[in-house]
């Protein structure tokens, strides 16, 4: 974990900036030592915000299989799409 003060933020961003970049890490900026924001590339945040969109997505799986909503093993799933782009087919 990385923690800067927020004058370095300040002062010297590009070097936070490229730091970020280069480890993927959030950097926790702090502010008379108590802690205030955290800064991270673009790329780290696009891609943590995809493992969540993904994670959300395998709860939800999980709660409709819990309650129990019907599902398929992966066969039966080839045989249902198999079925539907036979009865689209020309």
């Amino acid at each position: 974990m990385m923690i800067r003060p927020s004058s370095a933020l300040r002062n010297e961003y590009t070097q936070i900036s490229e730091l970020a970049k280069v480890s993927g890490e959030p950097i926790f900026i702090t502010n008379k030592g108590e802690d205030d924001g955290v800064f991270m590339s673009t790329e780290a945040f696009e891609a943590r915000e995809k493992m969540y969109r993904h994670r959300d997505k395998v709860y939800l799986a999980e709660i409709s299989r819990l309650n129990g909503e019907p599902i398929f093993t992966p066969e039966e799933m080839d045989k249902k799409m198999e079925a539907l782009f036979d009865a689209y087919s020309v």
